[in-house]
């Protein structure tokens, strides 16, 4: 079976796939797909122009953010946490500093630990209605002791990216939400993306689902309100590829810090190929870029290689729907996982 839609309609008839797909070589779209349903008690189909939650794809966005402040002259690379917390947050170290936080080598402790959370828990501690800005992050992120010294190594913190968001607005004076609207999203054309209310959802995005004792439900009580630094916001595939050639084309940061940006800032973990560099995964093998998330009831893959002119991308709304299908998305482009 060689034609791409085929293959890729294969595999989401034998999974169950909810959601929207992509694959795109040298500026030519050859798959361009939905599947399943966008609310499923209404029966609305979902749509190639649906918008979806990305989870921790959107630490990109944040990183961006964060890196176009540092051009702009009101962050450096080594401003420390600490100067801009002030007394907040004590248990992070006094040395931990922005680029600590952007490669996940802070060493601070995680406020939503994915090494000991199932995807779909209920792991907020506060009601998720009182998490609707990034300051009202501030008592859960309070409390966790640091694991290493800053700089020790790489450790995967969501945590981390919601105290860049707080910096962020600190050294700004803008809301996080703002700063991303109007130094990325913007520049990057991408008009479809935002941070919605999952309570106020409009009728183009879809919800997300999960499987709790055996029950279908959304995801509405699993998540905050309103997405900040570590992940969540909505976008389209459209918008998604409409982002990979403005970022790399020097759009949205210029090529200093985009350079920073897409090199490696950890070694491979376990054997594999997979490194991270800021806000975004990077291959070892490949000059692949790549922004992955996952949460619950959702699942996000982009794939960007400039070099072999292939950009791919699964949205998911499953907790882990858009594994297989980016796994054959890989199959079909020749790369294998690692």
């Amino acid at each position: 079976m060689d034609d791409p839609r085929a293959r890729i309609d294969a595999v989401a008839a034998e999974t169950g796939f909810s959601g929207v797909v992509r694959l795109e070589r040298h500026g030519v779209v050859e798959v361009d797909a939905a599947y399943g349903f966008a609310d499923r008690a209404h029966a609305i189909p979902m749509t190639t122009a649906t918008r979806l939650g990305i989870a921790s794809g959107s630490k990109t966005m944040t990183a961006l953010a964060v890196l176009r402040l540092v051009e702009d002259g009101a962050l450096g690379l080594g401003t420390t946490a600490r100067s801009l917390l002030g007394d907040d947050l004590p248990l992070v170290a006094d040395d931990v500093t922005v680029e600590h936080l952007l490669t996940h080598r802070s060493g601070i402790g995680d406020y939503l630990d994915e090494d000991e959370l199932d995807s779909d828990d209920y792991p907020m501690p506060v009601s998720v209605h009182r998490l609707a800005s990034t300051e009202d992050f501030l008592p859960i992120l309070d409390g966790y002791p640091t694991k290493f010294p800053a700089g020790e190594r790489f450790s995967y913190c969501n945590g981390g990216y919601v105290v860049l968001a707080l910096i962020a607005e600190r050294a700004s004076g803008r809301t996080y939400h703002d700063l991303v609207r109007d130094l990325v999203l913007g520049p990057a054309g991408m008009t479809s993306s935002d941070f919605l209310r999952s309570d106020d959802l409009p009728g183009d995005a879809a919800l997300g689902y999960v499987e709790v004792g055996g029950h279908v439900r959304t995801n509405v009580f699993h998540l905050p309100v309103v997405a900040t630094g570590d992940g969540g916001l909505y976008t389209t595939v459209d918008d998604v590829h409409r982002f990979w050639p403005a970022l790399m084309g020097g759009v949205v940061v210029g090529a200093d810090l985009l350079a920073a940006m897409v090199r490696p800032h950890s070694p491979p973990e376990d054997g594999g190929t997979r490194t991270y560099a800021f806000g975004c995964w990077l291959r070892t093998d490949s000059p692949e870029v790549a922004m992955i998330g996952a949460d619950a009831g959702v699942s996000f893959a982009s794939q960007h290689d400039p070099e072999r002119g292939y950009t791919h991308t699964v949205i998911a709304n499953t907790s882990d729907g858009a594994w297989p299908v980016s796994e054959e998305l890989d199959r079909i482009i020749g790369i294998a996982e690692g």
